[in-house]
């Protein structure tokens, strides 16, 4: 009951905030399920609930795409989207790194946690400072850009910020940025899903399907109240105990604690 509550107050958080904070919802989701699930499950269970909530912007959205850029971008991310899962894979099925106590309890540092909480650490950092947050690149790399973003996105979801860098300098209105971003972000998200779906055993995601479907809704209803009833203030202050936090539990990850 506990693991429910604390993931529906989570999505509805997470999303929420996305409206405000610059954070992605992945970026903030992904350490809550770390803590409840093994680290591959959590990356499976963030990708659901990060695909459900983008079908929806993709519904209002997705006609606003410009679909020179989604083949530039989207077709290589999509591409590189399968090599990022398939490392996720290997990763999790890796030997621990080492082994110690603390307390009178052993911790494993393994690969997959070691990998995940550093791309958590750096993935918040960019996002949390508003100079990284700005940065961007010629539209010439607009297919290494997306091979990139595809790439992390396969292997962790942390795709959001490498894709707004890459296109926020191709000229796009913003309404086109906003469309396009949503489309490629739902190829990203079909295609990691598709080889985790093949290659992870998802007994558990099963199992957890009301939790997911509630993790879905909460998400959802956070939007519409960032949207609807929340004042547009400084989240500054907000910004920055969420990013502590993010570096936290990304350090328990790699360490192995969670």
């Amino acid at each position: 009951m506990i693991e429910l509550v604390v993931i529906c107050i989570a999505s509805l958080a997470a999303s929420a905030l996305t409206v405000f904070s610059g954070f992605g919802l992945g970026t903030l989701l992904l350490p809550v399920f770390a803590i409840f699930f093994p680290t591959p499950i959590a990356v499976a269970i963030t990708a659901i609930v990060h695909f459900g909530n983008n079908l929806v912007k993709l519904a209002l959205f997705g006609r606003l795409a410009d679909r020179t850029v989604v083949r530039r971008f989207g077709l290589p991310a999509l591409l590189a989207s399968f090599l990022g899962a398939r490392l996720l894979m290997t990763l999790a099925g890796d030997d621990p790194l080492a082994r110690y106590s603390l307390f009178g309890t052993t911790y494993e540092v393994t690969p997959i946690g070691l990998v995940i909480g550093l791309l958590i650490a750096t993935f918040a950092a960019w996002e949390a400072v508003p100079r990284l947050a700005r940065v961007g690149f010629d539209p010439k790399y607009l297919a290494v850009g997306g091979a990139l973003s595809g790439f992390f996105g396969g292997l962790s979801g942390h795709q959001g910020a490498l894709r707004s860098a890459f296109l926020v300098r191709s000229g796009l209105s913003k309404e086109a940025f906003i469309g396009t971003g949503v489309v490629i972000a739902c190829l990203v998200d079909a295609a990691r899903l598709l080889l985790y779906g093949r290659e992870m055993d998802l007994a558990t995601v099963r199992d957890r399907w009301r939790l997911i479907a509630a993790a879905i809704a909460f998400a959802a209803a956070g939007a519409v109240l960032a949207a609807r009833v929340l004042p547009r203030v400084s989240m500054r202050a907000i910004r920055r105990l969420v990013t502590v936090m993010l570096f936290a539990i990304a350090a328990a990850l790699a360490a192995g604690i969670v």
